[in-house]
């Protein structure tokens, strides 16, 4: 293990979106044990501190790989597509149009049923962008087009934390 190895590498994974939960929490804990620094606590302060850039970034990568957005963002990054969500907000005009009609709807809402109707709309379209990102990396090693629906998908977890701040207003 290095620390400049890749999340994949460091969890000894194959570099794909396709992933078990279960088993990136297994292969974390067992890293985190490993590198814990408590086990280096005899060894002296320089051994605690390497322990403690090692948990962090043991910690850091598991944050990543286990949550399917992250995990997509950082393949479409290592593949030579990042993400550049502030830089590159660009979006097809179908994607803006659909967003504006839920901004509406949104607006228009005046109870909590019409907005959780808006909501499972767009989680419904959240999981179909998801797995189109998962083909575009794992099957078709499409990173560019993948980049392009991670930063769909970021537009929509920014709307549905709208909609539960819509939501907690309602309550």
């Amino acid at each position: 293990m290095k620390l400049d190895d890749d999340d994949f590498t460091l969890f000894g994974l194959p570099q794909r979106f396709a992933q078990g939960g279960a088993e990136i929490a297994e292969r974390w804990k067992a890293l985190a044990a490993k590198v814990h620094p408590d086990r280096f606590a005899a060894d002296g302060a320089a051994s605690q501190r390497l322990a403690m850039q090692w948990s962090l970034r043991v910690n850091e990568a598991h944050q990543r790989l286990r949550d399917p957005l992250k995990r997509a963002a950082y393949l479409c990054e290592l593949r030579g597509a990042p993400i550049q969500a502030n830089e590159n907000t660009r979006m097809p005009a179908a994607f803006l149009m659909e967003q504006m009609e839920w901004r509406e709807s949104l607006d228009d809402a005046k109870t909590p049923d019409a907005i959780l109707a808006i909501d499972r709309q767009v989680a419904e379209r959240e999981s179909a962008l998801l797995a189109q990102a998962g083909r575009q990396l794992d099957e078709t090693g499409d990173a560019p087009g993948a980049a392009e629906t991670v930063r769909a998908l970021m537009f929509l977890t920014r709307f549905r934390a709208d909609i539960d701040r819509r939501l907690d207003t309602l309550s």
